[in-house]
């Protein structure tokens, strides 16, 4: 069991770069796949023949058998995640993997994903650096989580105004965590923000607030999972993420016109 682990460790490993001003790596290649993620300080990376800008928080992706070089044009802390693909299912490999790792590039990362980025790369390391029989899963549990953030991040349009692309990140991360957020000083504190800021950035741009727009993303999915699911209406009302399931009832009425059980009925006979 501990070669078993051992290898499994060995096929997904973080570890940390501290780089002195001025400092620089030359030019090298990996079999294996690498991501690393800029810390604190300035520097540049030279893919093949392009050179890229490095600050905090930037990610780097470099695919197997890619030349690369790295300078810092200050102190510079850079953690290395490195893996093998074969640590992951043939869907991961498939569905992320293939995605994240078309081209080796540099990718600045917004400010929703650096903080969730941030968090994972923190889950690795205290995973790391316990010795149990479950190690090797949760390295691959947050590596999997890693790579679906940056292919998601892909899919986000470029917006140019700088609101509207706050107010993009919003809607985004609303539609895809309006099951876990409690409350807008949650969204704000993602953002490094405040409450009132975004609150009016987001009004202005869709007429309503991020918690009438959260409302709304959850009563959606609900209509869907009584329709397409025979689930308990109690049971979808806490996988949407409503607490209480009196307000859940009062908020689906309002809106919808009639009760769920109602709404479950009468569009299953349509």
């Amino acid at each position: 069991m501990a070669k078993m682990n051992q290898t499994h460790t060995q096929a997904i490993r973080l570890y940390e770069n501290k780089h002195k001003e001025g400092n620089s790596v030359k030019n090298h290649y990996h079999q294996t796949h690498q991501i690393l993620y800029v810390l604190e300080g300035k520097g540049s990376c030279t893919i093949v023949q392009d050179q890229y800008s490095l600050s905090q928080d930037t990610m780097v992706v470099i695919a197997p058998f890619t030349n690369h070089s790295i300078r810092a044009d200050s102190k510079m802390t850079v953690l290395v995640l490195e893996f093998n693909e074969r640590a992951l299912a043939s869907s991961e490999r498939e569905q992320l993997v293939s995605r994240v790792f078309q081209h080796s590039r540099v990718i600045p990362v917004n400010l929703f994903e650096s903080s969730e980025l941030r968090q994972l790369l923190r889950k690795m390391l205290y995973e790391q650096s316990r010795e149990d029989s479950l190690q090797f899963l949760a390295m691959r549990i947050f590596l999997a989580e890693i790579l679906f953030v940056l292919v998601r991040s892909q899919q986000t349009a470029h917006i140019k105004d700088t609101n509207a692309l706050r107010v993009e990140w919003l809607r985004n991360y609303i539609e895809t965590h309006y099951f876990e957020i409690k409350s807008a000083t949650d969204i704000a504190n993602k953002m490094g923000m405040s409450t009132r800021y975004i609150h009016r950035i987001f009004k202005e741009h869709n007429k309503k607030t991020p918690m009438q727009y959260l409302t709304e993303v959850r009563l959606d999915r609900t209509k869907k999972m009584l329709i397409e699911t025979d689930k308990d209406v109690v049971s979808i009302c806490f996988e949407v993420g409503f607490e209480s399931v009196s307000t859940f009832y009062r908020l689906f009425k309002k809106h919808v016109g009639m009760p769920p059980h109602m709404y479950r009925t009468s569009h299953r006979e349509i």
